[in-house]
């Protein structure tokens, strides 16, 4: 995605003495970071997530950073946004006993760190975090994450809508209609190929440069016994021969393979299903595939993993092509033939 400001100037139109662009045929950019920030700040500050269900209460307080950048180019009426941002969002959790007095209050933190036009379709990952992890301060995050993740989402998707119909230029476009007859008062453009280029490197963009991995593998074993292994940093370090850090939580930090490979845990249900957010170092910044492993018992002793692992970047940030390869053998010799070997789980 291209900075802002940094479309081709030769159809980045300056305003003109009437004020107009007609038919917008021009390429006009908008920045809309400020807007996205007071918009995101009217959908995610000062909301109620819990009102007294259990005795807890929980409320957003304030969009504490929208760091990146979004804006939206318009040309001969077409919308194309643009936005990469870095959301945090600052939340305050209460627990009261049954006589209604306070028993403690927490401060907490939701962190997006990715919402991109790019991945417009899917919801972003969150990452929630409670400053107190006592048994009450876990409790209020846990019913965060029952509760607030899904308010956030859906406001998270009111923002892209909002940006997929042109953000702040939706009401300028819309007053600035031209009638079909006006069409003669549109300027004459004499080779469009840049603009052409630009949307046919967005559109490559979307399409290219990232792929999907997918994987079968059976083991004799229970997916309980898999899922325990997957998920303890001791069994990892066990059958890798390398340093591993496994949260067992959900928004928790991963670290395996020496620090080589990075990432969150996105979604977890024990014995059934691992869904996380991995990197690897030497891959460009800001990049993230997301890691699925369903495990299923189709009868007692056998456990059948099924792995997806989508936008693996087909280039690492030192441009070798060999991405999707080696992350695809090493899932299979340096993970899935290994935890055979060291446990015994052979087929």
């Amino acid at each position: 995605m291209a900075k802002y400001g940094e479309g081709d100037k030769r159809w980045i139109v300056e305003d003109r003495p009437d004020g107009a662009n007609v038919h917008n045929w021009h390429w006009a950019e908008t920045d809309c970071l400020p807007w996205s920030k007071n918009l995101l700040s009217k959908l995610l500050a000062d909301q109620t997530i819990l009102a007294g269900e259990g005795n807890l209460f929980i409320k957003m307080k304030n969009v504490d950073k929208v760091e990146g950048e979004a804006y939206v180019n318009v040309r001969k009426g077409k919308i194309i946004p643009g936005y990469e941002l870095n959301v945090s969002i600052n939340w305050q959790g209460e627990a009261k006993d049954d006589d209604g007095k306070s028993v403690l209050v927490v401060d907490g933190v939701v962190e997006i760190p990715y919402i991109s036009d790019e991945n417009a379709d899917e919801d972003p990952d969150l990452r929630v975090v409670v400053k107190d992890d006592g048994p009450i301060g876990r409790r209020l995050k846990d019913a965060f994450l029952v509760r607030g993740k899904e308010f956030v989402l859906k406001q998270i998707r009111v923002y892209v809508e909002a940006m997929a119909k042109g953000g702040p230029v939706k009401d300028e476009l819309e007053v600035k209609k031209v009638n079909k007859g006006d069409a003669a008062t549109a300027p004459v453009v004499v080779a469009a190929a840049p603009v052409k280029k630009v949307e046919e490197k967005k559109e490559k963009k979307k399409k290219e440069g990232f792929k999907t991995i997918k994987l079968t593998e059976k083991f004799s074993c229970r997916a309980s016994n898999m899922y325990e292994i997957l998920m303890d940093e001791n069994r990892w370090k066990g059958f890798t021969q390398s340093n591993a850090r496994i949260s067992k939580e959900i928004g928790g930090e991963i670290s395996i393979f020496d620090g080589s490979v990075t990432g969150t845990n996105v979604e977890l249900q024990e014995g059934k299903l691992i869904v996380q957010k991995w990197r690897f170092g030497s891959w460009p910044d800001g990049i993230y595939s997301t890691v699925r492993l369903v495990l299923e018992e189709p009868e007692p002793g056998v456990t059948v993993v099924k792995l997806t692992q989508t936008d693996v970047p087909e280039e690492d940030r030192y441009g070798n092509s060999t991405v999707v390869e080696n992350t695809e053998r090493g899932w299979r010799d340096l993970i899935f033939h290994k935890i055979r070997a060291v446990f015994g789980f052979g087929v």
